[in-house]
C-alpha cells in the first residue's frame, strides 16, 4: 500500500527562510515542514510537486516528467545536506555518507554550458545534457549550492529554527533564531504560557525570634 508523504493540513507552508532566496540548496534543505500538531508538509513528496519544486527554480524544465524514482533520489540528497547543516551548526564532524552522497552528486553532471544557436534565442549558452539528465544537473546544481554555503563566508550565520517544532535552517541576521515571523510569535506565545503556568516557588517559612530580655 503506498503512503501519502505529503499531509494535508490546515496551515498554509511559511515564507522562505532567511537566507533560502540566496542559496536554493538551503531551500532545498527546508522543503519537508514541520507543523504544529504532528503535522508535516513535503513539498518533494510527490513527483508532481516534486517536479513543480524544481520548476519554479528553473531546475528543471515543466515537462520533465519525473517519476518517483527522481522524487525519492532527490528527498535522499535533501536529507544529506540536512545532516551536513545540522553537523556545521552544532560542531560536529561531517557525517561521512552525507559528504559521499554530496559527491556523489556534484560528479554527476559536468558543469560547462555549450555554446548554441537557435532563432528563437540566438546565441546563448545552455546546459550539455539530454532531458534524460535533467534529474542529474538539478541534483549536481543543488549540491555544488550546498558546498558553496557550507565552505563559504555564510556558513558562520547558519542556524537551526529556535521554534518547536519547526527544522528548517536559516541564515540568521542580528540576534534572531526564527525562520519566520510565524515561528517568532510561536516561540514567544509559547514562552508567555510557560511563564503564566509555572507553579510559584514555595515561600520561605519565616524562622521564629526569640528576643532577649
Amino acid at each position: 500500500m503506498r503512503t501519502m508523504r505529503m499531509s494535508v493540513t490546515a496551515e498554509p507552508p511559511p515564507p522562505p527562510a532567511p537566507g533560502a532566496e540566496e542559496y536554493p540548496a538551503l531551500d532545498f534543505a527546508n522543503s519537508s515542514v514541520a507543523l504544529p500538531g504532528g503535522q508535516f508538509l513535503d513539498l518533494l513528496g510527490t513527483p508532481a510537486t516534486a517536479g513543480q519544486w524544481l520548476t519554479e527554480r528553473d531546475l528543471a524544465p515543466a515537462d520533465a516528467g519525473l517519476r518517483e524514482t527522481c522524487a525519492a533520489q532527490l528527498r535522499s540528497l535533501r536529507e544529506q545536506i540536512r545532516a551536513l547543516l545540522a553537523s556545521r551548526v552544532d560542531g560536529h564532524a561531517a557525517p561521512p555518507s552525507a559528504l559521499a552522497a554530496v559527491n556523489d552528486a556534484l560528479t554527476r553532471a559536468p558543469a560547462a554550458s555549450l555554446l548554441r544557436w537557435d532563432e528563437a534565442h540566438g546565441l546563448h549558452r545552455a546546459a550539455s545534457h539530454p532531458t534524460t539528465q535533467i534529474l542529474d544537473h538539478a541534483l549536481a546544481s543543488l549540491a555544488a549550492n550546498a558546498a558553496d554555503l557550507l565552505t563559504g563566508s555564510d556558513a558562520d550565520r547558519l542556524a537551526a529554527c529556535g521554534s518547536a517544532p519547526c527544522t528548517r535552517y536559516l541564515l540568521r541576521t542580528g540576534r534572531r533564531h526564527w525562520c519566520s515571523t510565524r515561528c517568532g510569535d510561536r516561540a514567544r506565545a509559547a514562552r508567555a504560557y510557560a511563564r503564566r503556568t509555572q507553579p510559584a516557588s514555595p515561600s520561605t517559612p519565616a524562622s521564629s525570634t526569640s528576643a532577649s530580655s
